[in-house]
């Protein structure tokens, strides 16, 4: 391939990248690997004389993709001029005093604030035209609502979640498929949100890391030409800014290591570090190249990597039927962390890194935390797919979309796809067995451990194998074990819920125990004509439950889980004094801890609770009888009660 053919093909690859990563916040290839590409396009323009207009080093950024409201900046915002050299940035310094600065890893925000308000907010989009964003703007947690200064104001700045945040928020999500790959990701979603609650519950932060000047003249007299005086007056506004050091040629190298050796500590995103001239007037003066400012440069921290050898391709089976495959190798310390395992992404990756077992390969930390094979010393080429489906030991296809190889398990009934229903039955209303995520799950069932549900109470068999798992160790591991140790006392209604049988949660499991008696056998037993007579278990509803119990499978199996448990069965000694009546509970309680209190007490009295008001509701318990909320207004329509806690409790109904 010629050079400008390799110059065509090196702005397709990097332009796709750019697409995915600013348009539809997809990261299609690692940092390491976009800088890589990017050096050398430059260095072949360069050499050439041939530059296209898509270039990447031509355009800045992609064109937004959205709903929301468009608008040009006044002025381009260009992206700044990179290295990964030390001595590169101290050459670039110079004589002058810099200030050094975090380079967040978010998405750049514009606000503008005129007579002490927010009024407006516009996200960098492709450099040109952002992106208004003033609603969810205003939600951002650490955002001044008003401000002293009454002029016209911008303030330039990064839009963040916290790392902290992120895992609350991940942690929250049931489906592994759906949970973020990263902060970035999460906060680009959520800033870009139609809905400004959504903003707001994903506790967006705001730092600001530079000011365009205000109309007043005397305020910027104050600033003294100095980059630092503005962000000091900034942050007397109320305004978090990035944290920075103020450096000269002399110190900037140790000021490096400093901020470096905080990056573990650190609760928020970074890709590397900013370093301006801390005179104004003299960066201004240099001008702009068509595509970077000269008053600024970014720097990002050089890859540690370290020499190794690839011993295993271990293939991950996916709820999706996906087979993923990570690459084991010999254990090697990176950034202060011993690291032996990491993605191989798909097989084309694999057969373009030409990698086998037993070869000799680079590995390095993508942004200084995500494990990466940098490069193949060895290049032998000689892996193999598995025969078979790690988790099922059924049939695996490779398949091509998009020019990419992957390799699919074609079993249906893999354990792997059916994550949801290991997932429901250790869910916290079923067996409740903290620690059993589906991320955990899918590790388990991968490593062939999991294939039916009994195998949970078996997994202290494979204690070495556990806690040599990433992410596991002894504490984890007794912790979980400790977890599936307490589920073995069961109640039953949670142990039907958590089998999964169609159409029946808690509530419907509670009504056929009691009209069984917690005779489990009887419950397995049950004809449809017997299900049909219990109170909200309809044709539907019986016919799946006694479809159930019928499936040989399905039977087999919950004998073995009725080998691993014991059912404690709470006698009711209440009266059964609700029996016949309908509640349903709405707002804030003030005696009982929460409204699954009230609603097993509801339960253990004979009556039901329900999710919606209609003309068979007997009470609505609401404490602020008044509210205008749509459950109390369509009880006053049907002419049903509403009752406060207290009346409840004193049984004035």
């Amino acid at each position: 391939m010629d050079k400008i053919d390799r110059i065509k093909e090196l702005i397709d690859i990097l332009n796709k990248a750019s697409r995915a990563y600013y348009a539809e916040d997809v990261e299609i290839m690692s940092n390491f690997e976009y800088d890589k590409l990017y050096d050398e396009l430059v260095a072949l323009e360069a050499e050439t004389g041939t530059v296209f207009n898509n270039s990447p080093t031509q355009n800045v950024g992609y064109e937004v993709v959205s709903e929301l409201p468009k608008e040009k900046h006044p002025s381009p915002m260009l992206s700044l001029d990179k290295t990964k050299e030390v001595d590169a940035l101290v050459s670039w310094l110079g004589d002058k005093e810099g200030l050094l600065s975090w380079k967040m890893d978010g998405l750049t925000v514009v606000l503008t604030y005129e007579g002490g308000v927010l009024t407006k907010a516009v996200t960098r989009g492709n450099g040109e035209i952002g992106e208004v964003i003033t609603p969810n703007a205003r939600t951002f947690v650490n955002l001044p609502g008003a401000i002293a200064y009454k002029g016209k104001m911008t303030i330039r700045g990064e839009a963040i979640i916290t790392y902290s945040d992120f895992e609350k928020i991940n942690n929250a999500i049931t489906d592994a498929d759906a949970k973020y790959k990263n902060p970035r990701n999460l906060c680009s979603g959520s800033v870009r949100q139609l809905s400004s609650q959504i903003t707001a519950e994903r506790h967006v932060r705001f730092y600001a890391f530079s000011m365009v000047d205000p109309e007043d003249s005397s305020l910027i007299d104050s600033f003294e030409n100095s980059f630092e005086k503005r962000f000091e007056y900034l942050k007397k506004l109320g305004f978090e800014t990035v944290e920075y050091e103020r450096v000269i040629g002399l110190t900037l190298p140790d000021a490096i290591e400093r901020f470096s050796a905080k990056i573990p500590q650190n609760d928020f995103p970074t890709d590397g570090l900013v370093l301006s001239y801390d005179d104004i007037a003299y960066g201004r003066s240099l001008g702009t190249t068509a595509k970077f400012p000269r008053n600024a440069i970014a720097f990002k921290w050089r890859d540690e990597e370290a020499e190794t050898v690839l011993r295993e391709i271990e293939w991950s089976p996916s709820r999706t039927g996906l087979i993923n495959p990570v690459a084991i190798f010999d254990t090697v310390e990176l950034e202060g962390t011993d690291v032996s395992r990491a993605s191989l992404h798909n097989i084309s990756y694999i057969k373009d890194m030409k990698l086998g077992i037993g070869d000799r390969i680079k590995v390095y930390k993508a942004n200084m935390i995500i494990p990466q094979i940098s490069e193949n010393l060895t290049k032998s080429g000689s892996f193999s797919l598995p025969a078979d489906c790690p988790a099922c030991g059924g049939s695996v296809e490779v398949r091509n979309e998009n020019d990419t190889e992957t390799l699919i398990c074609l079993n249906p009934q893999c354990p792997a796809k059916n994550i949801k229903h290991f997932s429901l039955f250790v869910s916290r209303n079923a067996m409740n067995i903290d620690g059993m995520s589906e991320a955990t799950m899918e590790k388990f069932i991968g490593e062939g451990l999991l294939h039916g549900l009994s195998d949970i109470y078996h997994l202290k068999e494979h204690k070495d194998v556990i806690i040599n798992m990433e992410g596991f160790g002894e504490k984890s591991y007794v912790n979980l074990t400790d977890a599936i140790e307490a589920s073995r006392k069961a109640d039953m209604a949670a142990f039907l819920y958590g089998l999964g049988i169609p159409g029946f949660g808690v509530a419907n499991a509670k009504l056929v125990v009691r009209a069984f008696k917690s005779d489990i056998e009887a419950i397995m037993n049950a004809t449809e004509e017997e299900m049909v007579e219990i109170d909200q278990v309809g044709d539907v509803l019986a016919h799946d439950f006694v479809a159930y119990f019928h499936d040989e499978g399905k039977l087999a199996e919950v004998r073995k889980l009725l080998n691993e448990i014991d059912f404690v069965i709470e006698e009711n000694t209440s009266e059964q004094d609700l029996e016949g009546m309908t509640f349903v509970i709405t707002g804030s309680l003030e005696t009982y801890p929460n409204r699954d209190a009230l609603k097993k007490e509801i339960e253990d009295r004979g009556g039901k609770v329900a999710g919606s008001v209609s003309a068979k509701t007997t009470c609505l318990i609401n404490n602020d009888i008044n509210s205008g909320s749509s459950k109390n207004k369509k009880a006053k329509s049907l002419g049903i009660p509403i009752i406060t806690e207290e009346m409840f409790i004193n049984k004035q109904f």
